[in-house]
């Protein structure tokens, strides 16, 4: 490990050094590509410079215990440096495990409606709010693309861009099937239905990603839907774009401009295709995926929201949190941080 850590000082102080050169900072390309990869070493090194110090007081405090006058804080020292070392080796284990590269990314999200009716349409518009509120309290920027409102209230469809610090290292494990108990608003004599909605999760794509051949699009234009009167658009802006070799039908219809419309489509058609590439990445790595927190399968039921319990379960890691009412109200940090320290012990694992 330490061989490990002290090359990656080594890369640390050549990008430090190159970063003040004038022909690397002329050089936009480069000056990123240091920056990026200088930031994203910075947290290793500061903490291997900490376990580097420890180590230093450790011995320190070894030829302390040689005098007779200072035995005993001594002793003190050596036991505090010895905690600290051994949290410091944690924390550089976790650092040193393999990077998802998609971590850093924002995020395309979908959420539908499944089995249940109106209720289940109801509930994809209450996960929708808890991950609108989440969004808002980190500071993340949310973009609606696409929307199918429920008759009775939700959404039998929501589709939205999340724009941000991470975002997607905070919510790569919220794909699945979410399930609400709880009695309905529709529902007379007071019984407990059980509902699902689906949620997909994808990293964005950036241009180096995918590539779209022009030939290979099916691009509609309509009139996009409105609530009457002003908010009706009376131009044709709205736009549905086929991808031909995979069948993946992507609509837009948010922007006034059919342009903007378009633009926006080919950004999420080209999200859709590079998630479709990492599921069949995933599919061919079947070791990798069957250590992953779950089975990876979209279907998978992955979590329970039961109101009456004031309840919600994670059954991916066998976690139950009895506060259902703050979590719908976008507190979902215990969960997000319970899903990311299970995957990081099973890479540790592997």
């Amino acid at each position: 490990m330490n061989e490990r850590l002290n090359i990656i000082k080594e890369r640390y102080n050549f990008l430090k050094e190159e970063l003040t050169k004038e022909e690397v900072y002329n050089d936009l390309s480069k000056m990123t590509s240091y920056s990026k990869e200088l930031i994203g070493l910075e947290e290793i090194v500061k903490t291997f410079e900490e376990y580097e110090k420890t180590l230093d007081d450790i011995e320190a405090a070894k030829e302390l215990l040689k005098d007779p006058e200072y035995i005993e804080f001594a002793n003190e020292e050596l036991e505090t440096a010895n905690k600290n070392k051994e949290r410091l080796e944690a924390s550089l284990k976790i650092l040193l495990l393999p990077k998802d590269p998609n971590d850093e990314k924002n995020v395309v999200m979908e959420i539908r409606g499944a089995a249940g009716g109106d209720e289940a349409n109801i509930f994809a518009g209450d996960l929708f709010r808890m991950y609108q509120k989440y969004s808002e309290k980190s500071g993340w920027n949310l973009e609606i693309l696409h929307e199918v409102p429920g008759e009775s209230g939700g959404y039998a469809q929501i589709e939205f861009m999340l724009k941000g610090d991470s975002v997607y290292s905070k919510f790569k494990y919220e794909s699945g099937s979410h399930r609400v108990q709880r009695v309905p608003a529709t529902e007379s004599q007071g019984r407990v239905h059980t509902s699902t909605a689906t949620v997909i999760v994808m990293p964005e794509a950036e241009a180096v990603d995918i590539e779209i051949k022009e030939n290979d699009l099916k691009i509609d234009v309509y009139h996009s839907g409105g609530a009457g009167g002003q908010s009706v658009n009376t131009t044709d802006s709205a736009v549905r774009m086929t991808h031909l070799p995979t069948g993946i039908v992507v609509t837009c219809q948010n922007e006034r401009s059919q342009l903007k419309n378009k633009a926006k489509a080919l950004e999420i058609l080209k999200t859709r295709l590079y998630d479709l590439e990492l599921q069949k990445q995933e599919e061919a790595l079947g070791t990798e995926r069957r250590n992953k927190i779950g089975t990876g399968d979209r279907s998978e039921k992955i979590r329970t929201y039961n109101y009456p319990q004031n309840r919600v379960t994670d059954h991916r890691i066998g976690l139950t949190l009895m506060n259902l009412d703050k979590i719908m109200e976008g507190n979902i940090d215990n969960i997000i941080e319970a899903l990311i320290t299970e995957d990081q012990k099973r890479k540790m694992g592997e």
